[in-house]
């Protein structure tokens, strides 16, 4: 049987070197990159060792060479999202956004059959990060950004980010928004919690928050798709929509529609490690909305990308064809053809 295409929304990248943040923006807390004696680099956070970088996190030909072993036709590029630096000054925010989003499109335009890229916004500054979604589409030809789950913690129903949502929509630009800066990070020390809690609990606060809020209901073009299969979202609809029933007085101020009722309206990606998960996300959210995403290349992904979706039983060549493939050109705001002719 001749190989599906594949096109893997959740992948990260990071140049091979970074300015000294530091002495750049006169302050700490930004990250850096060392040379560790091998081919690999150590990521540090104001000087702590945060994680050890293997090169295909900026080698174009090992990244190459791992796709075209599992079947990777294209992979959709995005900033490593500890580098979202919204705790920033905010001039400061978009020069390191234009910093990434410099080097993602510079790869695209190199290798563009097989790398589509996200920017990165500022979003402590709105008002900045709508001039920079603007040239990552207009300028930098990238299909959209990643976000990360909160702004600062302020939850993406924050007023503040209303023009970016506007703008988004209007550009037609995806957005991929990406678990960070978990909640109730001194209950989660231990177990690696931040990564295996943390960042579905955040997904969840963060699609509930564009549900509540009445954003999608305002934008009703918005392409907005979240990691790890949504994290948490599928396990609560029941009792999100059950609350709006029983305490709209609570939880029906904002919107008029229902939790279940914007179901269909958002994409996720395919990252859930158990096949039960992944059956469970394509009966809540649609078969045409899940999308392949495998977190390369760290450690908690998918090794060999696809393969879970692969492995289902029960749904036939053209739906695992739309999950690989299909589903992704189309949150994306590309056809087959436009992508061939890439």
């Amino acid at each position: 049987m001749r190989a599906r295409p594949k096109i893997d929304v959740h992948t990260h990248i990071l140049p091979a070197e970074l300015p000294d943040l530091k002495a750049r923006y006169g302050y700490g807390g930004f990250l850096s990159l060392a040379r560790d004696g091998s081919k690999g680099r150590l990521l540090r956070d104001d000087g702590s060792l945060f994680r050890e970088l293997d090169s295909n996190c900026w080698d174009l030909s090992r990244r190459l060479e791992d796709m075209d072993r599992c079947g990777v036709e294209t992979q959709v590029l995005s900033t490593i999202p500890v580098m979202f630096s919204y705790w920033a000054k905010p001039e400061h925010g978009l020069d390191l956004a234009r910093l990434l989003n410099d080097h993602i499109a510079e790869i695209g335009s190199r290798r563009p059959e097989r790398f589509i890229g996200l920017g990165t916004l500022p979003l402590q500054s709105p008002e900045l990060s709508v001039k920079e979604l603007e040239r990552c589409v207009k300028t930098l030809g990238l299909a959209g950004v990643q976000i990360g789950s909160n702004v600062n913690g302020e939850n993406l129903d924050w007023p503040g980010l209303r023009p970016v949502w506007e703008a988004a929509e209007a550009l037609g630009a995806a957005v991929f928004v990406h678990p960070w800066d978990m909640l109730a990070p001194e209950r989660m020390r231990k177990y690696w919690f931040p990564w295996l809690i943390g960042m579905p609990t955040e997904l969840a606060l963060a699609m509930a928050s564009l549900v509540f809020s009445g954003t999608l209901e305002r934008l009703p073009r918005l392409r907005l798709a979240f990691a790890h299969g949504g994290g948490a979202f599928c396990a609560l609809i029941g009792r999100m929509e059950q609350g709006f029933k029983a305490r709209p007085d609570l939880c029906a101020s904002d919107t008029r529609q229902s939790p279940a009722s914007f179901l269909g309206r958002f994409y996720v990606d395919s990252l859930v490690h158990d096949p039960r998960q992944l059956v469970q996300i394509l009966d809540v959210f649609g078969r045409d909305k899940v999308l392949l995403g495998s977190d390369y290349p760290f450690p908690l992904g998918e090794s060999a990308p696809g393969r879970l979706i692969e492995s289902l039983t029960g749904i036939g060549e053209a739906e695992k064809a739309a999950l690989l493939h299909d589903n992704a050109l189309r949150w994306l705001g590309r056809t087959r053809e436009k992508a061939r002719a890439l």
